[in-house]
């Protein structure tokens, strides 16, 4: 019985940091076209913390599928890891930079009376969480603004092209 009861203590403890945060803004873009956005892995413009992909246009993002990304803060490059994807609403990532770091991203987006929501959440484990949280923190903060910005920049130059282009058809009365 007393074996039983030192066993317990003789286990090595790991101190785990867990950190979620999520953040949550609305746009006047389309749930497609802030999906196209989303899943575009090759056009990464938009990201405060991504400068760059080795994946292809045009390529489907569905589960399992790895592709490798460069961060702008750190000049080495991470690989990217597809969990879960429902399209047109949900996709969880999982980023594997260095050991003793791992972080899950998911993009969640709803749409409502008043436009589309966009939820961008960060969940972050292991030793070294705290000190990547001190330096992508305010990073972190404006991904899903700068998501809804670019979805909206594109609404408008092809609404401003349709616009123009009704124009030009000669059915001036």
């Amino acid at each position: 019985m007393s074996h039983f009861w030192f066993q317990s203590f003789d286990r090595p403890r790991h101190w785990q940091w867990s950190l979620v945060r999520t953040y949550r803004v609305i746009s006047s873009a389309s749930v497609d076209l802030i999906w196209q956005k989303i899943v575009d892995l090759a056009d990464v413009s938009w990201h405060p913390l991504l400068t760059s992909t080795n994946a292809p246009y045009g390529l489907v993002v569905k589960p399992g599928l790895i592709y490798k990304a460069v961060m702008r803060l750190v000049p080495f490059p991470i690989r990217i890891f597809v969990e879960r994807v429902r399209p047109g609403e949900f996709l969880s990532i999982r980023i594997i930079a260095i050991p003793g770091l791992e972080e899950r991203v998911t993009y969640q987006i709803e749409s409502s009376v008043c436009g589309t929501y966009i939820s961008y959440s960060v969940l972050l484990r292991g030793w070294l969480s705290p000190l990547f949280w001190s330096l992508t923190r305010k990073y972190a903060a404006r991904v899903a603004d700068l998501l809804a910005q670019a979805a909206e920049s594109e609404s408008d130059q092809s609404g401003s092209n349709q616009v123009s282009s009704v124009k030009n058809t000669g059915f001036d009365f």
